[in-house]
């Protein structure tokens, strides 16, 4: 049953004309009383989204030839060893596959090598891979990255967060939003005392404003 949340979503939809790609629908999140020049009242956190993100999200493994065959079926792009030092020779080219890639993962004895050879590009924009014991399957770590968004303050009072897509349900979409919301007021210091406003919008649309009652 469609509640307020769910209204104010379909309200958002409303908002802007159809693109000729799938916008996101994305939450504008506004705080108060914080001061996020000191590092430790900033959120850096990831939400796995119970309703998933809507659309395809590439996830990237650097692994040895056992582990990408067990990943074969699941993986979006796979690299071996030998791949690292092509990388690390060429790093215009590494980059533009790190912008394509929105999460990746690496058999854990690679760790070292990534770090001291591809840190330097994928440390600056949150990407350094999630480590794998070798030997193991990490196919269900990469089904759960597909649906997981980061939420991620800096050092400024307003911030964004995708919940989901233009085209998913209106209930889908607030089952993702009340999840990210529950996140973020755990890991605020007042809780929902910090937060100033909430604002649901699509990419290009006009924001529609949330009230917090109806996100617990």
């Amino acid at each position: 049953m469609a509640g307020k949340l769910e209204e104010k979503i379909k309200e958002a939809k409303a908002n802007g004309k159809e693109r000729k790609f799938l916008e996101s629908l994305e939450l504008a999140i506004n705080l108060k009383d914080l001061d996020l020049s000191n590092p430790k009242n900033r959120i850096n956190d990831e939400v796995v989204l119970p309703k998933g993100r809507g659309r395809e999200y590439k996830v990237a493994i650097f692994a040895s030839e056992e582990m990408r065959q067990k990943v074969k079926g699941t993986i979006d792009i796979s690299y071996g060893p030998e791949d690292l030092s092509k990388f690390a020779d060429n790093k215009k080219d590494f980059k533009k596959i790190v912008n394509q890639v929105e999460y990746f993962i690496a058999e854990s004895n690679l760790m070292a090598t990534i770090g001291k050879s591809l840190g330097q590009v994928l440390g600056p924009r949150g990407k350094i891979p999630r480590p794998v014991p070798p030997g193991q399957d990490p196919s269900s770590m990469i089904g759960v990255l597909k649906r997981t968004v980061r939420v991620r303050t800096r050092d400024k009072k307003t911030f964004h967060v995708p919940v989901g897509t233009r085209a998913m349900p209106e209930e889908d979409v607030g089952a993702n939003i009340r999840e990210v919301f529950k996140r973020i007021i755990g890991k605020l210091e007042k809780g929902s005392s910090n937060i100033d406003s909430i604002y649901i919008k699509t990419t290009m649309g006009k924001a529609v404003k949330l009230d917090l009652g109806d996100l617990n």
